[in-house]
């Protein structure tokens, strides 16, 4: 007898073990619901889950949706075909699971069991960095402050904790102190990550979402962690069982912990651990060198958004509580960790719009060995999310600067960089009906109906296509001008991202590999090779490890998009954005490297514009209706049939010409008009205008600014000023009894350099001042 592969052995309209797969009879696929072509077992084997998404520390309890289990089956789910967890069935068949703890965030496959062995059921979990939850899925520790300053001078008293019960499937929970640390030689493949069960606070107290307790010291070993979390979990479980239903705290200083000495001395105690720490860093390799350098202002820092997302601990648009960074109102995050180290970079501003530096303030910006978000492939030290950057930045900060005043130490070597080398990127955008604006500032409509490349490079692997459909006026009848409908982007071997319109106004719909991703729980996701991040339906920013950052914006009906590139990719574009050359005559190049000047007849662009279709090879779309597979898979990528109208008459007796005239002046004004008067909407028209004056913004925002470095104050002396950008003025001042040597005020000249004399020191007071600089004694 010959035995047939197992795969053969499958019934061949089932998506057991199939799942994103398109069968000859029917589809395993995510598009198959939209299509109506899904295997009738298909949401029986490819799971939907909710919650999706939950803290890279586990003990979410997640249920399976569509299936309905035998309350008798034993339910195991296993992640990354590795980790295996304990679910359950209740009483009304639905299956749970609980998901484990990991060292990585983003998309988790899981499977799913029923008797132990067959895992045939799929699907997948979101692992998020623990900071980003929303607080209602974590453990929170009341008055923080309290907690992380416990026995320091003045601080002690009872602690409280609060959660939310019901995420806890238990009556009674015990209540746990866990260590986090990483071990072995750094940066060598034995350093490792480590989670460690220390002891129980509370045993089998009721879960009323409330405990407190009156903390004491410990002894070593278990004072030789200083800084952990704290976990709510079932009491009919083990102490320190891992994997378990759970909820967590954040990562946080473990002050009401540590030993008698810190209660008696805590600012000696933490000056020793300072200490220790400043000798180990001298130990290990310098990451300063490899990190990218701060844009120079506030703007260029929220302008930049390839580069750089917001710091959520310091975040202007949600009231600027920056508790590690007094002065500033706004920091912002390298998204991408440096090559070699996977360290970050940190920028913070004040209200002025100017950098923080750690040689004016404690407030300062400062750069982390352990980057925030962790670094992929994550997993290991120092790229684990949140922790490893607690480990090497933060637990830091509170021995030097926090419990103690020895803040020089922690910035010897977290010192914040300046922006003397930064170079921000440049900008191109689509807008309208649609209109181009390329990085080097060409501007020309194409009214193409189809799939077109709006960014090539191949020496980043690097591919931007758009999608155009005709646009409909009010009345539902034809316009004859296109919009952009639909982006779809990836960078060497990353997911594909797609981003496109729906049904409702200005809502985006988001994809990966062609399977639609929900924003409800996370606004930010850690995908392969790539980062997204949605806050609100109508906005979308991708990120790319080149540093190309897409923003695709919901405006007044259509798509907006803006791309923005490093100056690495200088003379590695092509497409309908243009060559990035700092040479707009050459922006309009084909394919085939034919140029078409920017001011040629409208018919010559819409002829340049088609010679950029994409093909159904190269397509990164996704097909996911008839209507686009006849319209953009089956028909042409340029639909020779649909010819636009090149140019709008502006008729005195038109009643719309008058307003949209008075409306459209100024920056955007040709393209305000031909969209207003062609849709015949005012509505498109101004959101077309306001949309290229927010292009022009970002330009401005992203013009090249000189730094001169920052400059010391001088020994025994006194600086004014904080600002080292050019046109800037520092004055220096000697204490009592010495006088100046150098300049006693510097500019910031517009070659970068500073006027004047070096001004470090202040000397012993001669006779005469003014001989400071012939004679003098240094201190």
């Amino acid at each position: 007898m010959v035995l047939k592969p197992f795969s053969l052995l499958k019934n061949p309209q089932s998506c057991e073990g199939r799942c994103g797969e398109k069968l000859a009879v029917c589809s395993c696929h995510s598009t198959c619901d939209a299509l109506m072509d899904c295997c009738v077992d298909f949401k029986e084997f490819c799971l939907e889950i909710s919650p999706h998404s939950g803290s890279l520390l586990g003990g979410t309890d997640f249920r399976i949706l569509n299936v309905v289990f035998d309350p008798s089956a034993t339910l195991t789910c296993r992640f990354k075909s590795e980790i295996v967890t304990q679910g359950f069935v209740d009483v009304d068949g639905v299956g749970h699971c609980v998901s484990p703890m990991l060292f990585e965030s983003g998309w988790i496959p899981f499977e799913v069991s029923t008797d132990g062995v067959n895992y045939n059921r799929a699907g997948r979990w979101l692992s998020a960095h623990h900071s980003k939850l929303d607080v209602a899925f974590k453990l929170l520790l009341v008055n923080g402050t309290q907690w992380q300053y416990y026995g320091t001078p003045g601080v002690g008293g009872v602690l409280l904790m609060v959660w939310n019960a019901s995420l806890i499937n238990a009556e009674r929970v015990n209540v746990e102190l866990w260590g986090y640390e990483e071990t072995g030689e750094p940066y060598s493949e034995h350093w490792q990550a480590d989670w460690t069960y220390l002891y129980t606070v509370g045993k089998d107290v009721l879960n009323n979402g409330a405990f407190s307790f009156t903390p004491k010291p410990t002894e070593v070993p278990l004072s030789n962690w200083h800084m952990g979390s704290m976990r709510v979990s079932p009491s009919t479980k083990p102490d320190g069982a891992q994997n378990v239903n759970a909820l967590w705290s954040g990562a946080h200083a473990l002050a009401y912990h540590l030993e008698e000495a810190f209660r008696r001395d805590s600012a000696g105690w933490a000056l020793g651990k300072c200490i220790l720490w400043d000798e180990e860093e001298k130990r290990i390799p310098n990451f300063l060198s490899e990190i990218i350098d701060c844009p120079c202002t506030l703007a260029q820092a929220r302008a930049d958004t390839g580069r750089f997302h917001t710091d959520y601990g310091c975040d202007i648009e949600k009231g600027s509580v920056c508790t590690y960074h007094p002065g500033a109102v706004h920091c912002v995050r390298a998204i991408q960790g440096s090559p070699a180290y996977a360290a970050g970079q940190q920028c913070c501003y004040d209200s002025t719009g100017a950098q923080v530096l750690t040689g004016d303030s404690i407030g300062g910006s400062t750069p982390d060995r352990g980057h925030d978000w962790g670094a992929p492939p994550y997993q290991k030290p120092p790229r684990i999310p949140g922790f490893s950057h607690w480990k090497y930045d933060v637990i830091t900060f509170y021995y030097c600067c926090l419990w103690s005043d020895n803040c020089d130490y922690y910035f010897t070597h977290r010192p914040s960089s300046d922006c003397r080398t930064y170079q921000p990127p440049k900008a191109a955008s689509v807008l309208g009906d649609p209109h181009f604006i390329t990085f080097d500032g060409a501007t020309y409509t194409f009214n193409g109906k189809g799939e077109y490349v709006l960014l090539q490079s191949a020496a980043w692997s690097l591919s931007v296509q758009g999608r155009t459909g005709p646009m409909k006026s009010e009345n539902g009848s034809v316009i004859m001008a296109t919009r952009l409908s639909s982006v779809a982007m990836k960078e060497m071997d990353s997911d594909v991202i797609e981003v496109r319109l729906t049904d409702r106004l200005d809502h985006l719909q988001v994809l990966m590999n062609q399977e639609e991703l929900s924003f409800s729980e996370q606004s930010w996701m850690d995908l392969k090779g790539v980062f997204v991040f949605s806050a609100v339906p109508q906005n979308v920013t991708v990120m790319f490890p080149s540093g190309a950052g897409v923003e695709v914006r919901g405006r007044g009906g259509v798509m907006a998009l803006t791309v923005l590139l490093p100056l690495e990719f200088n003379n590695h574009t092509q497409g309908l954005l243009g060559k990035m050359n700092d040479n707009p005559a050459d922006d309009l190049t084909s394919s085939d490297g034919v140029i078409t000047p920017a001011n040629s007849s409208p018919q010559d662009i819409f002829t340049f514009g088609a010679g950029w279709a994409v093909s159904n090879e190269s397509s990164l779309f996704t097909y996911d209706s008839q209507l686009l597979l006849n319209e953009y898979h089956f028909g042409p990528k340029h639909d020779p049939s649909f010819i636009p109208s090149f140019s709008v008459t502006e008729d005195p007796s038109d009643t719309l010409l008058e307003p949209t005239l008075r409306m459209c002046s100024g920056v955007g004004a040709e393209f305000c008009k031909y969209d207003a008067l062609i849709s015949r909407s005012l509505e498109l028209g101004n959101s077309t205008l306001l949309t290229q004056r927010s292009h022009a913004a970002t330009m401005q925002d992203l013009q090249l600014v000189v730094s001169c470095g920052w400059l010391q104050p001088p020994r025994r002396g006194h600086k004014e000023g904080t600002l080292y950008l050019q046109g800037a003025k520092i004055s220096f001042s000697c204490d009592h009894g010495y006088c100046l040597h150098g300049s006693q005020e510097r500019v910031c000249q517009e070659d970068g350099q500073w006027s004047g004399n070096d001004t470090h020191l202040c000397v012993v007071l001669q006779s005469d001042c003014n001989n400071c600089g012939v004679i003098f004694n240094p201190v």
